[in-house]
């Protein structure tokens, strides 16, 4: 008890020092997981809303089969990311893997289910007099999607909120696509189990704190802009 306790007060003392290797470690982890986020973003966050606005045969079961992926093991992820960069791979050659674009690419694809999924969820739960009464007044087919998204947009933030608490807290594609390298790839998910492991507790408590009070401030921003 008293080992944790010491290591508590020097993982304080961490963090109030501003300690360079915990910054560093604590900054690549916020720049991999926002970038990996945005990318998902871009992408899924509209075809979730064409995939809501499109009737075709089919879509219960892709909606179905995309919900099943919240749950997809990390380390699967991470295994398709290393086959798809590995030397043998079919992109092998672009020398990606052990780098933090192959963490983000591997993040990225992990947290696309999250956000598309829960997208398709939020503008399902809007009235549906709503987009018709657009088309009424004259709306286009994309002012008519900014309208049901600016009515879901709340369980939409909270999807990206989820999406990114994913990212950030992620071990098994961090790992197997990053290489957990000093100075370069290492992230406070891989650096807390490293140094646990290890037996220095003063890191990775101070890790584990910074990733503590990331997702309070992010769930604070969260409830004030709801409450606003």
């Amino acid at each position: 008890m008293n080992e944790i306790w010491q290591g508590l007060i020097k993982a304080v003392e961490l963090i109030v020092s501003f300690d360079q290797e915990v910054m560093e470690i604590a900054g690549r982890s916020l720049v991999i997981a926002v970038t990996s986020l945005g990318l998902a973003a871009l992408v899924c966050l509209p075809l979730g809303g064409l995939i809501h606005a499109r009737q075709f045969r089919g879509k219960k079961t892709l909606v179905t089969l995309i919900q099943t992926l919240y749950s997809i093991p990390t380390v699967v992820i991470g295994l398709f990311v290393f086959l798809l960069l590995s030397r043998a791979g079919p992109l092998g050659g672009l020398n990606l893997l052990f780098t933090p674009t192959a963490m983000v690419i591997g993040q990225a694809l992990l947290v696309a289910p999250i956000l598309l999924g829960l997208t398709i969820s939020a503008l399902s739960g809007v009235d549906g007099l709503l987009p018709d009464t657009a088309r009424s007044l004259g709306a286009n087919g994309f002012q008519t999607s900014l309208v049901v998204l600016k009515e879901a947009r709340f369980a939409v933030m909270a999807a990206v909120v989820l999406a990114f608490g994913r990212a950030i807290s992620e071990v098994g594609v961090a790992i197997m696509v990053g290489g957990n390298i000093l100075g370069y790839t290492r992230v406070m998910p891989t650096a807390i189990s490293l140094e646990t492991g290890k037996g220095d507790l003063a890191l990775s408590m101070a890790l584990g704190m910074i990733l503590l009070f990331i997702a309070l401030i992010i769930n604070f921003g969260l409830n004030r802009i709801q409450q606003g």
